[in-house]
């Protein structure tokens, strides 16, 4: 709500810079949520949701450098995306369309529009209801995204996009989730879940067993 990105030290939580002010121009942003390090071309990339569209800064000097996307329905058109993550075997971006339902892919070279999966609002496997949060499994070619209105997490194939399998429904026990939103991948493959209106977080396996519960 600041509309701003900040940058802190990885050593000791300092205050670095900040970028963005609030507006709807190229290089203003409006209630940014997602963002990723395209480390192969030195950029930050930002979700900049309520502008509906994806900008690109430089990670090097933090100056502004391009933005795709506008508000709408199908191909580049955006309806408050949220999630984003970088997608390095396949040289793509995947972008959590989240009111349209539906992950759009995009080219990292130029940030063109590749193909979607999902944009049906449902609850069958491969569908979405508001999805938010994004991680990719390099080691095993898949994503993890948060079907936050669904109350699950999915996982799909890094290639195509189909679908791989699902975990979680609405409640408050182990492997329940009430509106998750963030997810990651740790370095030995677990999934950990930020289960947001149940104030916690949980973990599980790579094939989506529970592990543990913490908040």
């Amino acid at each position: 709500h600041n509309h701003r990105v900040q940058v802190f030290s990885c050593d000791d939580g300092s205050f670095v810079s900040k970028l963005g002010e609030e507006g709807k121009q190229p290089g203003q942003l409006h209630y940014p949520y997602g963002l990723a390090i395209d480390h192969d071309h030195d950029r930050i990339l930002i979700v900049d949701s309520n502008n509906n569209r994806v900008q690109s800064w430089s990670l090097s000097d933090q100056s502004f450098l391009s933005c795709v996307g506008h508000r709408g329905s199908g191909g580049l058109k955006f309806l408050y995306p949220r999630g984003i993550a970088v997608d390095k075997h396949h040289h793509r971006i995947i972008v959590a369309d989240s009111s349209n339902d539906r992950l759009v892919f995009l080219s990292s070279i130029d940030l063109s529009f590749l193909f979607s999966v999902g944009g049906k609002r449902g609850s069958q496997p491969g569908e979405f209801h508001f999805p938010n949060g994004i991680a990719i499994d390099h080691d095993r070619h898949r994503i993890i995204v948060t079907d936050t209105f669904n109350h699950r997490v999915q996982v799909l194939s890094l290639i195509d996009g189909s679908f791989f399998f699902m975990f979680g429904s609405m409640g408050k026990q182990a492997n329940d989730f009430d509106g998750p939103r963030g997810v990651c991948v740790d370095n030995q493959g677990r999934i950990i879940v930020a289960d947001t209106s149940n104030h916690r977080l949980q973990s599980f396996t790579h094939q989506g067993h529970h592990i543990s519960s913490f908040q």
